[in-house]
């Protein structure tokens, strides 16, 4: 099955947050208090994916109140944080859901989500994630992590389901 006829079937989208949904980059004031930058833009794909029905949620190794604050800004109710085994975060979280792995996407930019990427029916990266995911994901986006991926994969995601029109129709009129 090709990489559309796959995003076709997403009914439920997941994200890390480290290098896909930011840049990767960690800062830490003197106090120590962390800092993270997030992609207008990319929220709005989001929301425009959640908008055409796709369940969203974001399930991430570190934990950080400024995803919790993030996530809220964005009306994402699914929030893993601190989470070693993604790929079985997922599976209970589907399983609550009644959805099975082959409508779940993810995208994530590391190593470390490879187990997750490769469970999933639909699975995406950045342009500049670890080599290793690069030839093993259905999608690569054109973009960097925290520069518009996560945007380009909820537009890719609504294209495929034949929704992409219709959540532009409002701002096009």
């Amino acid at each position: 099955m090709n990489a559309v006829a796959k995003a076709a079937r997403v009914a439920f989208m997941g994200f890390d947050v480290d290098g896909v949904l930011t840049d990767g980059t960690l800062y830490y004031s003197a106090r120590g208090d962390e800092m993270k930058g997030f992609q207008a833009r990319d929220g709005h794909g989001i929301r425009m994916l959640a908008d055409a029905g796709v369940q969203i949620a974001i399930i991430t190794g570190r934990e950080s109140d400024i995803v919790t604050q993030r996530a809220r800004n964005l009306g994402i109710s699914l929030v893993l944080q601190g989470i070693d085994d993604k790929r079985a975060a997922m599976e209970n979280l589907l399983a609550r859901l009644g959805l099975g792995f082959e409508q779940a996407g993810y995208m994530g930019d590391d190593v470390v989500d490879l187990p997750l990427l490769r469970a999933c029916g639909f699975s995406a990266t950045v342009a500049d994630g670890h080599p290793l995911l690069l030839d093993r994901v259905d999608h690569v986006s054109p973009f960097n992590g925290g520069h518009g991926a996560v945007r380009e994969v909820c537009e890719y995601l609504l294209a495929a389901q034949n929704k992409l029109d219709p959540a532009l129709a409002r701002y096009l009129a």
